[in-house]
């Protein structure tokens, strides 16, 4: 795309497009994601949006710079999805643990664009609030700065690690996602107690285990692991 952003007062269209809808910012957003959900990755493109829109692809000039500009508010809105409706309890742990699942969710549910946007930083008002949140609530729970910004990013890098694994897997052709998870019956139950004698004991654990993700649990571990780290004044 070219770089011909304008300001919203001047980019206001309002004659409606051949759909019937009038064009914005957040219209070509939803229609972006919707046609990454259903066509992946290479559906990104001028071409398909406009057609999507019912509007001259031109006009999405007026909105993004480019097609990594559009990328980036699509990442931004996974993040808003994530926000949506939560409420502060005032108990950081659980605040934090609920953002964090949430925000694993909104991934899951949007997984092609999950993983398509989810490793990168956007710089948008729903990311910026998503920090400003995690850094208030670790704050106010009586942490230093300087481990409250330590345990923001583990928190942060560790929630977008497993979302975007776990969308990757979703990602997957049906056929292809079924074939990995029959992998534990159909190769590891079949090895030998005489040459892999842990995998042989602790075999119906593990084929229970590896069907579901592991994310609440290793983020409870995170959060077991930052609480002891609580000054003893604050913890009081």
């Amino acid at each position: 795309m070219a770089e011909r952003v304008v300001s919203e007062p001047q980019r206001r269209r309002r004659r409606p497009t051949r759909k019937g809808a009038v064009l914005s910012h957040a219209l070509i957003v939803e229609t972006a994601l919707a046609l990454v959900d259903e066509h992946g990755a290479d559906a990104l493109s001028v071409r398909r949006l406009g057609a999507a829109l019912g509007a001259d692809p031109t006009s999405i000039y007026r909105y993004f710079r480019n097609t990594d500009d559009l990328l980036l508010a699509v990442a931004d809105e996974l993040l808003g999805h994530a926000q949506e409706g939560w409420a502060e309890t005032g108990d950081w742990r659980a605040d934090v643990r609920d953002l964090s699942l949430r925000l694993h969710a909104a991934y899951a549910k949007h997984p092609r664009a999950a993983t398509l946007a989810g490793h990168r930083t956007t710089g948008r008002a729903h990311e910026i609030q998503a920090v400003e949140t995690l850094l208030r609530l670790l704050r106010a729970a009586g942490f230093p700065d300087d481990d409250a910004v330590r345990y923001y990013h583990a928190l942060a890098d560790q929630t977008l690690a497993f979302a975007v694994q776990h969308a990757a897997a979703l990602s997957l052709p049906p056929d292809a996602l079924a074939a990995d998870r029959e992998v534990w019956q159909g190769t590891y139950a079949k090895l030998a107690p005489e040459t892999h004698p842990n995998i042989a004991a602790t075999m119906p654990l593990l084929d229970a285990e590896m069907q579901h993700g592991a994310f609440p649990f290793a983020l409870d571990l995170l959060l077991d692991a930052i609480a002891a780290r609580l000054p003893a004044a604050a913890s009081d």
